[in-house]
């Protein structure tokens, strides 16, 4: 498919830049792959699709604060710092991107918080923004890590035009977050509550928890036509035996299998038997999915509504069948659903 065919006109006023009062109480929309019905709901409604023994799929990544501000040496220039992954832990060396990236260079000096509560000192030019930087830190990791926390602001995607508050750090992380290493929050995850949650497990619903820590490649626009020379970025992801056990009975069983969101649906994808059923993996992936595509694990999704010729809408689209999917956008844009990170969601059956 061409990258052409996923565009479609968003009015700006439809991103979200705010999430919903309450997590389940976003808008729904339920869209049948078969009939190319739709049904719109809230959130809390996804309770009467799923019962005893059906399985969702939860991404338990969690976001760090990995957005700093720093001060270059002798200028004091400030500098963004944002952190993508950890190197080497030992060495504290990261690979971060800078923002403005002109100024920055290998040997400089970067100073973060009160009396220098941090120091990094930049050591390779990696893209045009990015760089590897060393931390200068002699305490423990414990405190080294208590710093970033303490510097470090939640990763609001850079559409959302204002500062990450107190409400983001809560509200940009699932409830069932708990492997840190992820820079953008799984999203579709965000619409469960606590309450929601406790209710679907006594309808005898069942959580395999995968880890997925979501990079911003996921957010990386595509630049080409032709899909098949779009290159993902690399994203590291773990299934463990338990997860596998609960997926694979209910496969068994012709129980629902349900996807929440689209990295739990590139981390299964990625770790298919040749039973096609799930193994267990600890590993990276960089699995691309745009339509034509056979799914192996999942029989439902849920996701958020994403923009436009984005990878996120590619996956949906081939899971859902291009025409229904692209004409349930255009029901989403007409009828005012809100879109994104901080957006209403699509249960896909």
């Amino acid at each position: 498919m061409k990258l052409s065919q996923f565009k479609f006109d968003l009015p700006d006023s439809l991103i979200a830049h705010n999430p919903s009062e309450q997590r389940d109480e976003a808008r729904l929309m339920v869209l049948n792959r078969k009939t190319g019905a739709i049904e719109h709901k809230i959130f809390k409604d996804v309770l009467g699709y799923f019962g005893d023994k059906d399985v969702m799929i939860l991404n338990n990544t969690k976001v760090f604060p990995a957005r700093l501000y720093g001060n270059k040496e002798k200028t004091g220039a400030t500098i963004e710092v944002f952190l993508l992954r950890e190197l080497n832990r030992e060495l504290r060396l990261w690979d971060v991107l800078v923002d403005p990236a002109r100024k920055i260079r290998v040997g400089n000096k970067l100073y973060f918080g009160d009396n220098d509560l941090l120091v990094a000192e930049v050591v390779d030019n990696t893209t045009s923004r990015g760089r590897t930087i060393r931390f200068l830190f002699d305490g423990t990791d414990d405190e080294f890590r208590r710093n970033i926390e303490i510097l470090g602001e939640t990763p609001l995607p850079k559409y959302i035009k204002r500062k990450a508050t107190a409400e983001d750090k809560e509200r940009y992380q699932t409830i069932f977050a708990k492997e840190e290493g992820a820079v953008a929050a799984p999203t579709a995850g965000l619409h469960f509550s606590r309450e929601l949650m406790k209710r679907l497990e006594l309808k005898g619903v069942e959580f395999a928890e995968v880890t997925l820590h979501v990079g911003l490649g996921t957010f990386r626009a595509v630049e080409v036509e032709d899909l098949t020379k779009h290159k993902m970025d690399s994203e590291q992801y773990i299934i463990n035996q338990k997860a596998v056990n609960l997926v694979n009975n209910a496969i068994d069983n012709k129980q629902k299998v349900c996807a929440v969101g689209t990295t739990s649906m590139r981390a299964i994808e990625s770790a298919v038997s040749a039973g096609r059923e799930l193994k267990p993996a600890n590993d990276w992936t960089s699995k691309f999915i745009f339509p034509p595509y056979e799914f192996s694990i999942a029989n439902s999704m849920i996701t958020n509504f994403h923009t436009p010729e984005s990878t996120l809408l590619m996956m949906v689209a081939a899971f859902g069948g291009y025409d229904h999917v692209m004409k349930a956008y255009e029901v989403a844009v007409k009828e005012k659903y809100r879109f994104f990170s901080y957006g209403d969601a699509m249960l896909i059956i």
